[in-house]
């Protein structure tokens, strides 16, 4: 079972003769265990199993291992929310006093994170361009350095990262990169078979796919021999006290190390875990999520087009255009196509892009993207409201810049409500 379409549909759970055909819904807190021993045997990560639903949840680990499936790694564990696995990603390693290397365009709320609050927290970040040179990214990296971040297509500047290259940067460095793939999903884009270490996923975006659920999902590539770069990373290499100094690269290897850390120290205490009621329903939207991409990209590139030949539009970035700088290597990464959603600019700078917003009918203004349902956004008053312009800037962002997240509507509908609103502009 290795294709894509079929891991979406059969992975992760296998039920048993008379068992439930549909992934079961453990609404529980708690679990119960005969003796104390048993219990024990838990704490001490000695045997597998449930005790607090805070931790680890049986549906949540279902849902957990279809995604790991589908990205090809050895383990995975599902979060509250996509900022709270890409927090755990980056703290699972760096704490106060390391330092990280992200990119410059990466989600607005992703930046905020690292630049302000994880800052306050002592973990420095130096934000680079996508785009810099070999000697830039060199010049980036410190003793301290114990990650590298990065988007496989920016939100929203939908510039497409060069996973191989701030891979084989990060791997000789002796340190781990990281990648958010909520745009491409695994159906569109495997980061680790092109060097990346950890993905890290918003699943309230396509893989949910209809505004059902608020989620997120780290999973590792096992790959990363984390004891040959012991120094580096004590966390994982070092006897851990609140564990009966438990090493968690020797216990677990490479294949474990990294979920079984952050589920038992950083779950353990910030207690970021998905509800099981929504991992049940992020379910159906995996099966169907092959079939929405290729609807998604379809429309994607169809509105793509149309504006591009408009005469109120400045500027389309959709690496799916011929056109765009970014269409080489998107045809490397996503040879199958990118994403749904199509940022571009106005001639008639903020207002323009206002007017025309309110002027649509089909696409709604949301703070949302990447579902069924059409919905866009002006991000420099929304998800980079934070940001001043110079930062702006940096993040590939200018005042006129709507981000457009094109469902599984009608292309010709889409491009109808979009023509009647530019028509508004005056």
């Amino acid at each position: 079972m290795s294709r894509i379409e079929t891991i979406c549909v059969q992975g992760g759970y296998t039920p048993g003769n008379g068992e439930p055909r549909q992934i079961p819904i453990i609404q529980s807190t708690t679990f119960k265990y005969d003796t104390s021993e048993d219990m024990g045997k838990l704490f001490d990560l000695e045997a597998s199993g449930y005790f607090y639903t805070r931790l680890q949840n049986p549906t949540n680990d279902y849902v957990a291992a279809k995604i790991a499936a589908l990205e090809g790694g050895t383990a995975a564990m599902l979060t509250s929310s996509g900022q709270a696995a890409t927090f755990f990603s980056v703290f699972n390693i760096a704490t106060a006093g390391d330092h990280v290397i992200a990119s410059s365009t990466i989600y607005g709320g992703s930046y905020n994170l690292f630049a302000v609050t994880m800052k306050k927290m002592g973990v420095d970040f130096t934000f680079v361009s996508p785009d810099c040179t070999d000697e830039e990214l060199e010049a980036a990296f410190r003793p301290n350095t114990k990650a590298v971040f990065g988007e496989t297509l920016a939100n929203p500047a939908l510039i497409v990262f060069d996973i191989e290259r701030f891979a084989r940067a990060a791997h000789a460095h002796g340190v781990p990169l990281i990648i958010d793939n909520t745009f491409a999903t695994p159906v569109n884009c495997r980061p680790f078979e092109w060097g990346a270490d950890i993905v890290v996923h918003s699943t309230t975006k396509y893989m949910d796919g209809h505004g059902a659920g608020v989620g997120g999902c780290i999973v590792d590539s096992g790959k990363f021999d984390w004891m040959a770069h012991a120094d580096k990373f004590p966390g994982l290499c070092t006897p851990d006290a609140s564990y009966h100094g438990i090493t968690y690269a020797e216990k677990f290897g490479n294949a474990g190390a990294f979920i079984t850390k952050a589920t038992a120290q950083l779950m353990r205490d910030l207690g970021s875990i998905q509800s099981p009621q929504n991992a049940f329903l992020l379910t159906p939207g995996l099966e169907s999520l092959p079939v929405r991409m290729k609807r998604h990209c379809e429309n994607g590139l169809a509105v793509a087009e149309f504006l591009s030949s408009s005469s109120k539009v400045a500027s389309v970035n959709y690496p799916g255009l011929p056109s765009s700088r970014y269409y080489d290597l998107a045809r490397k990464y996503m040879p199958a196509g990118t994403c749904g959603v199509v940022s571009f600019e106005l001639k008639g700078g903020r207002s323009a892009a206002e007017t025309m917003m309110k002027n649509l009918k089909v696409a709604a203004i949301e703070t949302h993207v990447a579902d069924a349902r059409t919905c866009c956004l002006h991000p420099a008053n929304a998800t980079h409201r934070q940001m001043n312009d110079a930062e702006l800037a940096a993040c590939g962002i200018s005042p006129s810049l709507v981000r457009y997240s094109c469902g599984i509507e009608n292309a010709q509908d889409l491009i109808e409500d979009l023509a009647q609103a530019l028509d508004s502009i005056d």
